[in-house]
């Protein structure tokens, strides 16, 4: 019975510190600033796409393409103004 007392505190800590851990990298995205960075991204980049270039030719790394893209689903979710779907 100890022993389970034990791992269901344990289990319960870790739970804790999982749900603090997660508001506080939420607390620390500067959502204006990224959405800023993404509206710049998506200047230089849109164009090339309707070119008909790859976004892998477009030479820019399409992981920031990816990020942006996440950025704007979750500011558009939080309901952060200026945030717009992509």
């Amino acid at each position: 019975m100890k022993g389970m007392r034990a791992m269901r505190t344990t289990i319960g800590l870790a739970m804790a510190m999982l749900a603090l851990i997660a508001s506080r990298a939420d607390a620390a995205v500067d959502w204006q600033a990224e959405l800023q960075r993404c509206r710049s991204l998506r200047e230089n980049v849109a164009p090339l796409l309707q070119a008909g270039e790859g976004i892998s030719a477009v030479g820019r790394s399409g992981k920031s393409v990816r990020r942006c893209i996440w950025i704007q689903r979750m500011a558009v979710r939080k309901k952060i103004p200026g945030a717009e779907a992509w």
